[in-house]
Order: C-alpha cells, then sequence, then structure tokens
C-alpha cells in the first residue's frame, strides 16, 4: 500500500508505524529545511497549498492520504482537496470535510453551530471597535475579548477593564466578547470515520487564570478526575459534537468545567491533530496518528479501539532543553522521538516532544503520585528537592 502525508513536522510520529505496516510513504512539504524529511521512503518538496499535493497524489497513484497539518490556516483548503479526489477519484483523504472545517476554523461559525444544536456554550457577542467606543457598558469585566480566527493563544485577551479593552481594540478592529468562565480547561480528543466515531480520553490542562496562561505552559494530566464530573459522560459530550458536525480523522473539544456550578461549557472544536495527543496516547495506549494511518488502510474499527483502551495516569509538563544539555538521559529520549521511536516500555515510560524552543515531556504511571516521582528521578528542574 502506498500513502501520501502532507506535512513533515509531525510525520515522525507516524514514520515508524506506517513502516511496520508494511506501507510505502510518500512525503509532501513546502519547507526545504523541516524536518522528518528523510523519514519518508520519498519526499517532495512543493509550493504552498494544495495543487501540487493533489497531483503528486494522482501522478504516485497512492492509495490514501493522510494530511499532517497541526494548524487553522490550511485546513480549509485541505477541505477542498479532500472534496474534489473522494468525488473526483474515489481517494481516500483522512481529514475533514468542507462542513465541518468551515465551522472549526471560525469562533463565530463554531458559536452558532454550539447553539444550534443545544449545546452549552458561553455567553458572547460580537463587537466593533465604534460600538466599543459608543457605550463601554457592553462589556462586563473580566471578558475574554478573541478573533474569529486564529490558535494557540493569538488575538486573545482576558480584559479586566476598559483600560484592558482600549488596548485590544488598538490592535484589532472588532472582536468576540465571550463571558469569562472561571472553571478547568479539559478536552476530549475523538476519532470518526466512515461515520463511526469514539471518544478517548479526557484530558486536563489547567484551571483558567484572569492572566490568561496557555494551557502550554501549565502541567497537564489524564484522564481528567473532578469531583462533580462524570469522566463517561464527558466522552459522551465530545462524542455527540464530533456527530452532529461529520468531522473527520482526529479532533479535539474544548470544555470548561465549573466545578461549584456543575457545569460544562464547550469552548471550540479543532478539527486537526491536538496538542494533547501525547497525553491521550500515555493514558490510553491509542495513538491517534497512528489511527489516522489505520483509516488510510480501511483496517479502522472504533469498537476494538475501545476493548483495547487502557487507564494510565499521564502527566506532562513544559522542558526548557537549555537546562538539560549534560543530561544524557534526557537527550537520548528526545533524540528517539526525533527519530521517530516513539514508544513506551517499563524502564522508558515516558516521551520528549516538540520542538527545540517547546518542548514537552509526557509521563505514563500508575498513578500521577509515582508519575513525579519519575520526573524527581530524572532531575527534572521543576522537581528538584
Amino acid at each position: 500500500m502506498k500513502i501520501l502525508f502532507i506535512g513533515a513536522r509531525l510525520f515522525n510520529e507516524v514514520a515508524g508505524y506506517a513502516q511496520s505496516q508494511g506501507i510505502e510513504t510518500i512525503l509532501s512539504e513546502s519547507n526545504p529545511k523541516s524536518p522528518n524529511l528523510k523519514l519518508a521512503d520519498e519526499n517532495h518538496i512543493v509550493p504552498r497549498g494544495m495543487d501540487k499535493p493533489i497531483e503528486l497524489a494522482l501522478s504516485k497513484d497512492v492509495d490514501a492520504v493522510v494530511p499532517l497539518i497541526g494548524i487553522d490556516i490550511p485546513l480549509p483548503e485541505v477541505a477542498r482537496m479532500k472534496e474534489k479526489l473522494e468525488k473526483d477519484y474515489q481517494l481516500p483523504v483522512v481529514a475533514s470535510g468542507i462542513h465541518a472545517t468551515e465551522i472549526s476554523t471560525d469562533k463565530i461559525k463554531t458559536k452558532d453551530f454550539l447553539i444550534k444544536n443545544n449545546i452549552k456554550t458561553s455567553n458572547f457577542t460580537e463587537i466593533s471597535k465604534s460600538q466599543y467606543k459608543e457605550s463601554e457598558s457592553l462589556l462586563k469585566y473580566p471578558v475574554v475579548l478573541k478573533q474569529p480566527e486564529g490558535q494557540g493563544g493569538v488575538g486573545v485577551k482576558i480584559a479586566l477593564n476598559s483600560k484592558d479593552a482600549d488596548d485590544y481594540f488598538k490592535l484589532f478592529p472588532n472582536a468576540i466578547a465571550e463571558n469569562y468562565i472561571q472553571g478547568a480547561e479539559i478536552s476530549v480528543e475523538v476519532l470518526r470515520w466512515k461515520n463511526e466515531s469514539i471518544p478517548l480520553v479526557g484530558v486536563y490542562k489547567g484551571d483558567t487564570t484572569l492572566e490568561g496562561t496557555h494551557p502550554l505552559e501549565k502541567i497537564r494530566t489524564a484522564p481528567v478526575h473532578m469531583e462533580n464530573l462524570n469522566h463517561e459522560d464527558l466522552r459522551i459530550k465530545a462524542k455527540k459534537i464530533m456527530d452532529l458536525l461529520d468531522a473527520n480523522g482526529t479532533a479535539e473539544v474544548e470544555f470548561i468545567f465549573n466545578q461549584q456550578e456543575k457545569e460544562i461549557n464547550t469552548l471550540e472544536i479543532n478539527t486537526r491533530p491536538s496538542g494533547t495527543r501525547f497525553l491521550t496516547f500515555c493514558s490510553s495506549n491509542i495513538n491517534p496518528l497512528h489511527q489516522l494511518v489505520n483509516m488510510a488502510m480501511d483496517e479502522w474499527n472504533p469498537q476494538k479501539i475501545e476493548h483495547e483502551m487502557k487507564s494510565y495516569s499521564s502527566l506532562e509538563m513544559p522542558l526548557n532543553m537549555k537546562n538539560y544539555e549534560n543530561n544524557a538521559k534526557i537527550l537520548e529520549i528526545k533524540n528517539l522521538y526525533t527519530k521517530g521511536e516513539q514508544f513506551l516500555t517499563p524502564k522508558k515510560p515516558y516521551i520528549i516532544h516538540g520542538p527545540e524552543k517547546a518542548s514537552r515531556i509526557t509521563i505514563r504511571a500508575e498513578n500521577i503520585e509515582f508519575a513525579h516521582k519519575i520526573l524527581k528521578n530524572l532531575k527534572i528542574e521543576h522537581y528538584k528537592d
């Protein structure tokens, strides 16, 4: 079998698995300096966009296409590629289609979708700079100001007062103003293909803060265990959203849980590989990106996944690699990830992943307490005595 993978940055996470399944891998990438190019059987540097990957898929007579794109901007074009290849050439593309992508990449459309389907979400309003200047009372502080498009906290500010709002509207002509909710940030990855879906595990990404601390800067754990929160109900909610959206491949549904009010608000839906995928893998033993390969091979079985899911504890935290230049163990673990050797063993129950400036370590353990012991044994800076 032959698969075209689009995007090299995440390719090391599937290269070894694809090889183990006897798949011939072709890799399309626009950046000639991108990592992981040599891990594919064949790689092609192409211009940005999906025109050349479409040509490549057809000229190489591949059996399926798997986009490995972790940012929102290219997703609409990926969706259009999917429609063309599947409709005109019956060539499966393991990604979400136009309908799901248009909703997930636009925060206003996401809100409208959630409200239309009676799914609880935080109250919001659209406000322009001129409206704000005419009546500041439109905003009730603290308020979350964000842009319709964007990810990773770009264009998002928690305004505590009118000065914060003034500063925001100096940068942007309009905003989505959303009620600030104090609570736990939680997400669930959901796999879906050929109208069948399975939610994986709830990931706790830290509590919301008035400083707007990004989840990537926090210690994250899975599965989520909180009083008044039913983990299975959370999974069911995420699955329902994915099904209503008619998404495909892998997606992440983001929630905020107010423990005192026992209230779950749905925030966003990301129809792309999730930043929580290592926590998901370490806790459930289901690797979301490997499942994309199974979908492409037409060997994806959600009932089998449900049966094989494990219940480990996992913990993840940021890792400043500059602090570990002389730590042979840490460098060895990071090197294994770079080479695509992402496996866990009783002696090595952890993965170090991500780019040099934003590396993280994810631990698998019997419980969270033991995960902390592993970090301390590795002499991770945060856990030094």
